[in-house]
């Protein structure tokens, strides 16, 4: 059965208190909107629609920098959940086959779930998630009658016999796009908030002699962001649940709670992170590789038995070969570093490509950038780059040539060659006594 997406992400987001569309504020380096659309690709759909409303331009750009085949459209009036899910209609015209409503504010869905709601659709007319709240609150209650869903009561409307009922309402739904449509285009607003209601097409779906049911998953998936402080609340249960798949996926985490990952990052089995690393976006890990205490990566590739830190930063295309070494207070960006190539200490590598076991010195400095333009430097295998090197690019160091420690090296060093560019030490006897003397001296006639 072909499946379609629609992701609701048009809200305000006021208690935010914000520019930035409520469905873009990040969680683990990903828009929130991002983590929605990961979990329904679990279904494969054929088409995703995302409705926004404010800041419409920004979350298209964010939604096709993750699906450039995802359509957008606007709810220009925000008049309720059923008004929303009516204006991918038209973006849906003719599609045969289910649609999934999504929330773009709610990105915890598992895959796993939505495909428990997809295997009930063949049952059932209609499919909506819900959980067991430990606190209902506010929430709307699912009615049911056996395994049959007769209704969902919003809170507002709800009697105290069924806020009493514990199962709530998701807003998760899952039915045949055409019958979707429909339903919706029946939905009033006569209720107290005078919004029409997507809850409300189950009750006009039984009473169409349509089915519909209940899919339940845990109450942590169903998570739902409002505020800055259920945002924090989301990041702290993605970086618990991905330190605890890392763990188990045989990743060594020697302070697992000061680790955060981002929402795309790969770590191969053997690998050891110490404590304190922060993985940006697009990171990934091989086996075996170990990744020391404060370092920071993001965009970066690291091959089996790298070394990485401690106080290390990987940019985006830093690709680290097998054993490589890269030490402290290290930068490394838009780099290859082949095998067994080290980078020790206090250098900064950018634009560049560093041959198979070549050392750089403490200090050393690609200097890539000339105002305008970023030039690339080339260091050959086994080469040797004395301490506090300036390379300054564009320029090629040949294999297994060397430069002496301090030096400016601005032309091409060929094969084998030694290049050294520093002015000739001149030492002045006596120089410095008379100099501080003389300066004591005039210190003390001042006082």
């Amino acid at each position: 059965m072909a499946t379609a997406l629609i992701i609701l992400g048009a809200g305000m987001g006021t208690r935010m208190n914000s520019d930035l569309p409520k469905v873009l504020h990040p969680i683990a380096g990903a828009p929130m909107l991002v983590h929605a659309m990961k979990s329904g690709m679990a279904l494969a759909p054929e088409r995703t629609v995302i409705v926004a409303g404010q800041g419409a331009k920004a979350v298209e750009t964010a939604a096709r920098d993750h699906d450039p085949e995802v359509q957008i459209v606007v709810q220009t009036e925000q008049l309720g959940t059923a008004h929303a899910v009516a204006q991918a209609s038209d973006a849906l015209s003719g599609f045969t086959g289910d649609a999934i409503v999504l929330y773009g504010d709610t990105p915890f869905i598992r895959p796993e779930t939505l495909q428990a709601m997809a295997a009930a659709r063949a049952r059932h007319d209609i499919v909506v998630l819900g959980f067991q709240a430990a606190d209902p609150g506010r929430y709307g209650r699912l009615i049911m009658a056996g395994d049959k869903l007769n209704r969902i009561v919003e809170f507002k409307d709800a009697t105290k016999t069924e806020r009493a009922v514990s199962l709530c309402n998701s807003g998760v739904v899952a039915a045949d796009a055409q019958t979707l449509f429909d339903l919706v285009a029946a939905v009033g607003n006569d209720n107290a908030a005078g919004e029409y209601y997507l809850t409300d097409i189950v009750g006009i779906a039984t009473a169409r002699g349509l089915s519909a049911t209940v899919v339940t998953c845990d109450e942590a998936e169903t998570l739902g962001i409002n505020s800055r402080a259920e945002l924090a609340a989301a990041e702290a249960l993605f970086q618990a649940q991905a330190r605890k798949a890392a763990m188990a996926d045989g990743v060594t985490l020697t302070a697992p709670e000061t680790v955060y990952f981002a929402h795309d990052t790969v770590i191969g089995r053997d690998s050891t992170v110490e404590p304190n690393v922060v993985f940006g976006p697009g990171v990934t890990i091989e086996s075996g590789a170990m990744i020391r205490a404060f370092s920071h990566l993001e965009g970066c590739h690291v091959s089996r038995g790298a070394v990485v830190g401690p106080f290390a930063r990987l940019r985006p295309g830093a690709e680290l070969a097998e054993n490589v070494k890269v030490g402290n207070f290290v930068e490394i960006k838009n780099a290859v570093l082949d095998e067994g190539a080290k980078v020790n200490h206090l250098s900064y590598i950018g634009d560049a490509a560093v041959g198979a076991q070549a050392n750089i010195g403490a200090g050393t400095i690609t200097c890539n950038y000339d105002g305008v333009f970023k030039h690339h430097t080339t260091i050959g295998a086994a080469a040797f780059i004395g301490s506090n090197t300036m390379l300054v690019a564009p320029v090629t160091i040949g294999k297994g040539a060397m430069t002496g420690s301090g030096s400016v090296i601005t032309r091409d060093v060929g094969a084998g060659d030694l290049a050294v560019a520093r002015a000739k030490q001149d030492n002045k006897a006596g120089f410095a006594a008379r100099f501080f003397a003389k300066l004591r001296a005039q210190k003390n006639k001042g006082a």
